[in-house]
């Protein structure tokens, strides 16, 4: 049964896996609906909470030029359909305060983007709905900064926030992911997810766009199990090298399972 309180006691469940994962952007409903249909049967085998996340407007893209997405209207019916026929939570991003109302009529979490993670007034907004939050760490903040997000939320009147790594940017196209930031973030009292893919990626490497190293996301996203991370956010697609947004970082749908059966191990021993 989905609705905010199941999601949100199995995402904050101690004892089992969460999975939020998708293609970056909404590409078409074919995709989404094949990508989501996909995990569930794996996440649903290995016992694994899973949550679909795509983005109906990439609106911090490297170029002007650079695939967006389809739109809020376009985009939200795509996300309603997976929900109704897939039968799993979703999860999108808004940008502005603007976006907010239509987006939790349908999506069940909330995401605040990493390069906004210190917008206030859109913070508040996406709290006031009731909806579940996930606050992405900024690239720019250290992960005792991300305090600061968090207080800002709960001020707001949040009680439902999800925190999550995507690595430090130092500039000069890379990311560092420091596994400290999990047990740090871990002690502001709300569940820690992990974005690995994200975490490889790296901002303008391909030049008018972002490049990546999808090799290393199952890496992170291991150490990240270990270190104490109560979920993965993995983006995925069938064919990564001719996705319209942050290929070079996905994993290939078809590599998915692997994956998430050596996360499910490896959280098992550690838990």
């Amino acid at each position: 049964m989905l609705n905010d309180s199941t999601i949100w006691k199995s995402l904050s469940a101690p004892a089992r896996l969460s999975l939020i994962a998708g293609p970056c952007v909404i590409e078409s409903e074919k995709l989404c609906l094949n990508v989501a249909e996909s995990l569930k049967k794996t996440c649903d085998k290995l016992g694994i909470f899973f949550v679909f996340k795509a983005s109906y407007d990439k609106a911090n893209r490297t170029s002007g030029k650079s695939f967006r997405g389809p739109g809020v209207e376009a985009g939200l019916r795509t996300l309603a359909l997976v929900r109704k026929k897939i039968g799993v939570p979703v999860l999108t991003d808004i940008h502005s305060e603007t976006q907010v109302v239509a987006t939790a009529e349908v999506a069940d979490i909330l995401q605040i983007p990493a390069f906004l993670c210190r917008q206030t007034d859109l913070i508040n907004a996406a709290v006031q709905t009731g909806k579940i939050v996930n606050l992405k760490k900024g690239q720019f903040l250290s992960p005792k900064e991300m305090g600061q997000v968090v207080d800002k939320a709960k001020s707001a009147g949040a009680k439902k926030l999800l925190v999550t790594e995507r690595g430090t940017t130092f500039g000069y196209n890379n990311l560092v992911a420091d596994m400290r930031s999990i047990p740090i973030m871990r002690g502001f009292g709300f569940p820690v997810i992990f974005d690995a893919t994200h975490s490889v990626q790296l901002p303008g490497g391909g030049g008018d766009k972002s490049s990546g190293q999808r090799e290393f996301a199952p890496v992170l996203a291991r150490c990240a199990i270990t270190a104490g991370a109560n979920g993965i956010f993995i983006e995925t697609h069938p064919q990564p090298d001719r996705a319209l947004s942050d290929g070079p970082n996905m994993i290939p749908l078809k590599e998915m399972a692997r994956v998430l059966d050596s996360l499910v191990k490896i959280w098992r021993v550690s838990r």
